[in-house]
């Protein structure tokens, strides 16, 4: 969601505000806003609805030279999108940009009645919080920050900046990620390490309860409660070709075409195909505890969630003493659901920043049940918070629909599958074929993406202009048609909804007739004839079908999109990019943003 960046140093405060603004775009926003600091204590604040081109051009007619200033793009929470609403947000002398929800801003604001609020924010409630603890000099800006913050309820990332103080800013977080970049002569905030490639290669993640007072030359960290903290300075690991577009048109399509490659890596090092075995060192557990595993919870919101649901289909198979409940975070976190004993728990985030996720992460380690992350985000906080994790490593998703990630994601949790059932010494003859097809996966990956790409371009084009969709699968074609479906709706704005092939009679097939197209994801396998029965039961209604299928099937429908692959088992993994490409080029020929669909945003950090 919104991005915060913020810098002080030697460089023009705005050349690095504004590239780092542009490096947090895909996280999606309404409104954009700068504010810097000059030597002699003048601010300068500007601000536009709006893409960052309309920052740009106000900041046109205001270039200044000054060394200090923090930028926000905002996703609308509190108020519409416009101007007046958009951050920073100032009160008295004080600036200050926030990421998350103020819950008791509504109390707050009724005690402050000091000073006028322009806008309908809860930041601004925050930063005229943070002013009248300031304003009579009483208090350090950093003190005034950590004032006002015993006093809020709620999740921020926030940076903040005073005229008065043309050397020092002040960054907080709670439940909102924050990075400090570490310079030479220069200090760099973000609220994700992307906008700092490329200027520094040292970051310091602040933890929830954290404050930092910051110059050019030094970082202090301490807790709200004034006790100090030793930072950790960790290497940025992502490089600058990695969060650029690379010779393709969006970030979408060249994220759809890594998967090769990031899945490749995802596997480095934890196949052994010769012996027919996976090892997986992150998640900590010893054979002796991954024994005792009877109940696995996989916890994950939207893409996260459709691959935690496959990946249970998979595991499931080759260890059948193994309950296994994939959950929606959302949904999750206020159930009073039962953990039993001897329970494991997937936590399951691209960013590793999901607030619902985050939030069951920490419900589930209450009741005192070990968590084993699936990240992508190196040092984000789900990642730290786990009591163990299987780095992803699938790179920077930059577009909005994450794609690589799911794939990465379905098999870095099927490893964990194997290396439970190796532990639990089911025979090597049932988990050799799984280890196979994993290892051949990139590769398999990489030849569907070049013998298909085309021919689903053309086909996309026909069906631009529905607004209807039914998504269709069986057994791992299911959640893979839900995945399929949610990426059609992220980002063609289509109506998409997927349902397994069996419950068509009980209800979707009233739905059949011309506002509608039906994309059916029909592998090889023992429910092939079933799927292709169900097929017919579509089109003895008028449907328009799109068949995506490894093997031959003798129907009339609108289309056909052939994989040819050695694989079995993880077929649908390959069907999945058909959709994924299905999705982007039916947006393209839609002409809408393809990686900032409307209303959505990368990194969901609030609830």
């Amino acid at each position: 969601m919104c991005g915060i960046v913020g810098y002080v140093g030697e460089r023009k405060a705005q050349d690095f505000l504004v590239s780092g603004l542009k490096r947090l775009e895909y996280r999606g926003y309404d409104s954009a806003g700068i504010a810097t600091v000059s030597k002699d204590n003048k601010t300068t604040l500007i601000r536009a609805k709006g893409k960052i081109v309309n920052l740009e051009e106000k900041l046109a007619k205001n270039k200044r030279d000054d060394h200090i200033g923090i930028g926000h793009t905002r996703w609308a929470t509190h108020g519409e999108p416009s101007e007046t609403n958009a951050h920073p947000h100032q009160a008295g002398s004080i600036f200050l940009v926030h990421n998350g929800i103020i819950e008791n801003y509504k109390d707050l604001k009724a005690e402050l009645k000091g000073h006028e609020f322009k806008s309908e924010t809860d930041t601004e409630v925050l930063a005229a919080l943070v002013n009248s603890f300031y304003k009579d000099g009483k208090y350090p800006l950093i003190n005034a920050v950590v004032q006002a913050l015993k006093l809020v309820k709620g999740t921020y990332g926030i940076a903040v900046v005073s005229e008065k103080n043309p050397d020092e800013l002040v960054v907080a977080r709670s439940g909102s990620p924050l990075v400090i970049g570490v310079g030479n002569n220069e200090t760099l905030i973000a609220s994700d390490a992307s906008a700092l490639v490329g200027h520094t290669k040292k970051a310091i993640y602040l933890n929830d309860g954290e404050v930092a007072l910051v110059t050019k030359n030094s970082i202090e960290i301490k807790t709200l409660n004034a006790e100090p903290v030793s930072a950790k300075v960790e290497e940025i690991e992502t490089n600058l070709a990695a969060i650029q577009k690379g010779g393709y048109d969006h970030f979408l399509l060249k994220e759809i075409m890594e998967q090769p490659d990031s899945l490749a890596e995802t596997l480095r090092g934890r196949l052994n195909v010769k012996d027919g075995t996976v090892r997986l060192g992150g998640p900590g557990l010893s054979e002796a505890e991954l024994r005792k595993i009877k109940h696995l919870i996989i916890v994950g919101c939207g893409t996260a969630y459709h691959a935690g649901l496959l990946a249970g289909y998979y595991i499931e198979k080759f260890t059948p003493e193994i309950t296994i409940e994939t959950v929606i975070a959302s949904e999750y976190r206020y159930r009073d659901a039962y953990i039993p004993k001897d329970s494991v728990a997937l936590i399951v985030s691209q960013s590793g920043e999901t607030a619902d996720t985050l939030a069951c992460l920490r419900e589930i380690k209450k009741q005192g049940t070990k968590t084993i992350g699936i990240v992508n985000v190196i040092g984000s906080t789900i990642a730290r918070e786990v009591d163990g994790g299987t780095y992803v490593h699938v790179g920077p998703e930059i577009s909005v629909a994450s794609t690589k990630a799911f794939t990465s994601q379905v098999i870095a949790m099927v490893m964990f599958g194997l290396t439970i059932a190796q532990a639990k010494g089911v025979k090597s003859s049932t988990l050799a074929p799984y280890v196979k097809e994993i290892a051949k996966l990139p590769e398999e990956i990489r030849k569907t993406l070049d013998s298909t790409a085309e021919d689903v371009r053309k086909i996309a084009k026909d069906y631009a202009k529905y607004d209807h969709a039914i998504y269709l699968g069986r057994d791992t074609a299911y959640p893979a048609a839900m995945e399929g479906a949610l990426k059609l709706k992220e980002v063609s704005y289509m109506d998409a909804n997927a349902y397994a092939f069996g419950e068509l009679k009980h209800g979707p097939l009233a739905l059949v007739d011309d506002r509608f197209f039906e994309m059916a994801l029909v592998p090889k396998g023992i429910l092939f004839e079933k799927s292709i029965s169900n097929v017919q039961e579509v089109l003895a209604r008028g449907g328009h079908m799109i068949v995506v299928t490894n093997s031959e099937i003798d129907l009339e429908v609108e289309n056909v999109v052939k994989i040819t692959t050695s694989l079995e088992i993880f077929a649908p993994l390959l069907m999945n990019l058909i959709s994924q490409l299905f999705a982007y080029y039916v947006t393209v020929a839609k002409g809408y943003n393809v990686d900032q669909p409307r209303n959505l945003a990368k990194s969901v950090t609030v609830e």
